[in-house]
């Protein structure tokens, strides 16, 4: 029989705590972007095993690195200098009885199909070549050991390690207004009126009381931007068109809204944040795997969290992702069923 037990929480809800601090990380920032294609990664591969076994089968795609290239911004478009570098851990199985899977050719398949759907600069090579111009490849997935492997063999398929997990729900307006002014820059509505906004988005919220101050950072595309003075013309632009986006969907008493404050007019190229892709991965910043959002979008520094990274682990027995998502929809669905209570963890 299982235990569960349930118990009063003490203090306030975040919501109505005095300080409360939310990040979240857009399409294009690398370490979402290593989530992202690593997680798409098992999908594919649970798509072949399925096919080719029936069943799927061990793996684990939840390592990667994606090494900063190298560029050269400049007014009017800049160059690549040097290609990011994406490397894929950790591991799979290659296969059963002589039938092999080809995980090298869908790892990388599957990274290229993933950059051209979502990152509309970046090009990541073609079908018939293993690197792209703006990126390069390197896989490390290598065989799993025998007794997770033989996991998948058995008539009961049980967790393959120890994980803790929480969830929580309902999410606090601070936290949805994080996620929905990343979401309203990289919606395709914000992309046709703000070509030049990367996907490279990142945004902080910070609420005390009743005041919340938002802080951007936009990687604006260079080819876009002939001048520091229309860089800064097309800043105050994306300004109030997220501050008028704000207004219609928050009740706090005070918001304010800051995007690149880094930036310094008078220094040109060096004091503005421009890109050649509209990402920092080709010159700035270089991402890995679970560095990026929760399962929930969201990196809320209030709340009770779990370690693990979800993305890339494989959906059957691995609790580390299993679990992590569960837990978040266990708490919505109590919340809503149960009467009176405010926030479930």
């Amino acid at each position: 029989m299982r235990r569960i037990q349930v118990e009063t929480l003490p203090g306030k809800p975040v919501g109505d705590q005095q300080v409360e601090m939310v990040e979240r990380k857009g399409i294009g920032h690398p370490d979402s972007i290593c989530d992202a294609i690593m997680d798409r990664v098992s999908v594919e591969l649970s798509k072949e095993y399925l096919s080719q076994f029936g069943r799927v089968l061990h793996h684990n795609i939840d390592k990667a690195f994606l090494v900063a290239g190298d560029a050269e911004v400049r007014f009017g478009g800049g160059v690549i200098r040097e290609p990011m570098k994406l490397v894929f851990g950790d591991r799979a199985t290659y296969g059963i009885d002589g039938r092999e899977v080809p995980i090298r050719e869908i790892a990388i398949k599957t990274a290229k199909n993933w950059l051209r759907e979502n990152l509309r600069f970046v090009d990541p090579g073609g079908p018939d070549t293993m690197d792209g111009p703006h990126v390069t490849y390197q896989v490390e997935i290598k065989p799993g050991s025998a007794e997770l492997v033989d996991i998948f063999n058995r008539s009961t398929i049980g967790a393959n390690d120890t994980s803790a997990a929480v969830g929580y729900w309902p999410m606090t307006e601070t936290e949805r207004l994080v996620w929905e002014t990343e979401q309203f820059i990289n919606s395709r509505t914000g992309k046709e009126e703000f070509p030049e906004a990367g996907e490279d988005v990142k945004v902080m919220g910070v609420r005390l009381g009743r005041e919340l101050k938002l802080t951007a950072a936009v990687a604006f595309v260079d080819r876009f931007i002939d001048s520091e003075d229309k860089y800064f013309r097309r800043k105050q632009a994306l300004y109030e068109a997220v501050m008028t986006f704000l207004a219609r969907r928050t009740t706090m008493e005070k918001i304010s809204f800051d995007i690149n404050t880094l930036d310094e007019p008078g220094r040109g190229i060096g004091g503005i944040y421009l890109s050649v892709l509209g990402t920092s991965a080709e010159s700035g910043d270089s991402g890995q795997i679970g560095r990026g959002n929760k399962v929930n979008g969201v990196i809320a520094v209030n709340r009770p969290m779990g370690t693990e990274a979800a993305a890339g682990k494989n959906p059957v027995s691995h609790v580390g992702k299993i679990y992590t998502f569960f837990t978040h929809q266990v708490a919505q669905k109590v919340y809503e069923e149960v009467e009176g209570i405010r926030e479930v963890y």
